[in-house]
C-alpha cells in the first residue's frame, strides 16, 4: 500500500479583520467575558463578509490566556453563540501573548495544505474578569472529603478547614520560575541594553500620536466593531507628548538606581478581542473578495530567561532570535520590509529588540516604518488578542499602499517565547 502524498502548499490570503476597541481593565468591559467579546468580533466578520451559511468558514481557532474553568471549550462555545453555522469546527490554542498570532499560523497551515478553504483565528482576554483560584490547601481538603468512604471520613477532612483557607489565590502577573513580574523582567533587560527613559517616552508618545491619527483618517472603520459604548481604544491619549510622559514616576526596576519604566511607557492591563479571516485564493475569488495580503513565513523561538544572560536571554527577547532565523531562511533582510510591526509590551522591550536585531547583523529599522498606526502602548494589550490585531492592521496597511509590499510582525510572550511572521503583497 502506498502512502498518501502531501499536497503542494497554497498561498494563504488575509481577507479582513475584526476587533472591539480595547478597554482598560475594570472599566467598560469589567463584566464582559472572553466568550462575549470573541462573539462580538466574530459576528463583525460574519456580517461584513456574509459568512452565515454552513461551510462558509472551515474552522475557528482562538484562545485566551486568562481562562475560567467555564472557558475550557472557548472557541467552540463562541461559535455556538455567534452567527456562524453551528456546524463550524473550533478549537482552543494558547501561547501567552503569542496566542493570537499562533492561532493565525495554525489556521493558515491547514489552508496551505488544502485541509480547509477558510478559517477565522484570533483571541480574547479580560484582565477584569481574571479567574480566582481556590486556596490550594482548601482544595486539597475538599478533594480528601470527596474521596472519603464514609460520612465520618468526610467530616474529619472538612474539620481541617481554617479561616485562612477561605482566602482565594489571586492571579499575579509574574513568571512562576522567577517570581518577577513581566515589568520587572523588562526593567532588567532595559538596564542590560542601556535603554534610556527619554527613548522609551518618545516611543510611547509616538504610538499614541500615530494611533490617534489613524482613527482620525478612518483607518479602523472596517476593523473595529463598537462594543459596550466604546468606538475607540480607551487607553488612547491623543495628546501624549514626551514632556507629559516625563512627569510620570517609575513603577518597575525600583530596586536599582535610575529606574526608567513608567505606566506611560508600559502597556496597561487590558480587555478585548480580535480575529482575522484567512482563506485560500480560490475561496476568495469565488466570493469576489480581494486579499489584503498573504501570510508567507513565520517563526517561533524561546530563550532560557531563568538563568540566561539578562540582555541576550531576557524574558521578552525571543523575537531577537526568531526574526534573524526567519529572515535567513527566507533570504530577506530588514531593508526588504516596507513596514515593521513590533508588539509594544513595553517601550524598553521594543528598543532592546531593535538593538538586538542590529547586533545580529540586521540593518536598523527605519522608525518611519515602525508601528505606523501605533501599537500596544496606545491600544492596550489584551494578551491573546494582540497577535490578530497586528495581523489585520498590517495586512490593511500593505493593501492601502497599493502594489507589492512586505511587512514584518514580531510578538514577544511570557515564558521567554516569541512569535514572528511575514506578510506580503505580490
Amino acid at each position: 500500500m502506498s502512502l498518501l502524498r502531501a499536497p503542494e502548499t497554497r498561498r494563504v490570503a488575509i481577507i479582513g479583520g475584526s476587533r472591539v476597541p480595547f478597554a482598560r481593565s475594570d472599566g467598560p468591559y469589567a463584566t464582559a467575558s472572553n466568550q462575549e467579546m470573541l462573539t462580538a468580533v466574530v459576528d463583525g466578520l460574519v456580517g461584513r463578509f456574509g459568512l452565515e451559511q454552513p461551510g462558509a468558514v472551515g474552522e475557528f481557532v482562538a484562545g485566551a490566556v486568562l481562562k475560567h474553568a467555564r472557558d475550557f471549550n472557548l472557541a467552540r462555545e463562541t461559535v455556538l453563540g455567534s452567527k456562524l453555522a453551528p456546524t463550524t469546527p473550533a478549537y482552543d490554542i494558547q501561547q501567552a501573548c503569542g496566542t493570537g498570532l499562533q492561532a493565525v499560523i495554525a489556521a493558515a497551515n491547514k489552508i496551505a495544505l488544502g485541509q480547509t478553504e477558510s478559517a477565522i483565528a484570533g483571541g480574547a482576554d479580560t484582565a477584569s474578569d481574571a479567574p480566582l483560584g481556590v486556596n490550594d490547601e482548601l482544595r486539597r481538603l475538599l478533594l480528601a472529603a470527596r474521596r472519603a468512604k464514609s460520612l465520618g471520613g468526610r467530616l474529619k477532612a472538612l474539620a481541617g478547614v481554617r479561616p485562612g483557607h477561605l482566602v482565594p489565590d489571586i492571579p499575579r502577573n509574574a513568571e512562576p520560575r522567577t517570581g518577577l513580574s513581566m515589568g520587572e523582567h523588562a526593567a532588567v533587560t532595559a538596564r542590560a541594553w542601556g535603554v534610556t527613559r527619554e527613548a522609551q517616552d518618545e516611543l510611547a508618545a509616538t504610538s499614541h500620536q500615530r494611533l490617534a491619527a489613524a482613527y482620525e483618517r478612518g483607518f479602523f472603520a472596517d476593523l473595529v466593531v463598537p462594543f459596550r459604548g466604546l468606538d475607540r481604544d480607551q487607553n488612547l491619549r491623543p495628546g501624549s507628548t514626551v514632556e507629559k510622559l516625563a512627569s510620570l514616576k517609575p513603577v518597575f526596576g525600583l530596586d536599582a538606581p535610575n529606574p526608567t519604566m513608567t505606566a506611560g511607557n508600559s502597556t496597561p492591563l487590558t480587555d478585548g478581542a480580535a480575529v482575522v479571516l484567512l482563506a485560500s485564493e480560490e475561496w476568495a475569488a469565488q466570493r469576489g473578495l480581494e486579499p489584503l495580503a498573504y501570510l508567507t513565513a513565520y517563526e517561533t523561538a524561546a530563550v532560557g530567561f531563568v538563568a540566561g544572560d539578562p540582555a541576550e536571554d531576557g524574558l521578552l527577547m525571543a523575537p531577537a532570535r526568531a526574526v534573524p532565523r526567519m529572515l535567513e531562511r527566507a533570504g530577506l533582510g530588514m531593508a526588504d520590509f516596507d513596514l515593521v510591526e513590533v508588539h509594544e509590551a513595553f517601550a524598553s522591550q521594543v528598543l532592546a529588540t531593535l538593538s538586538a536585531w542590529e547586533k545580529a547583523g540586521l540593518a536598523p529599522v527605519d522608525r518611519a516604518r515602525l508601528n505606523v498606526t501605533g501599537s500596544s502602548l496606545a491600544t492596550g494589550h489584551p494578551f491573546a488578542a494582540t497577535g490578530a490585531r497586528i495581523v489585520a492592521t498590517l495586512a490593511k496597511l500593505l493593501a492601502e499602499q497599493g502594489g507589492s509590499g512586505r511587512g514584518l510582525i514580531s510578538v514577544c510572550a511570557a515564558g521567554g517565547q516569541g512569535v514572528t511572521a511575514v506578510l506580503e503583497r505580490p
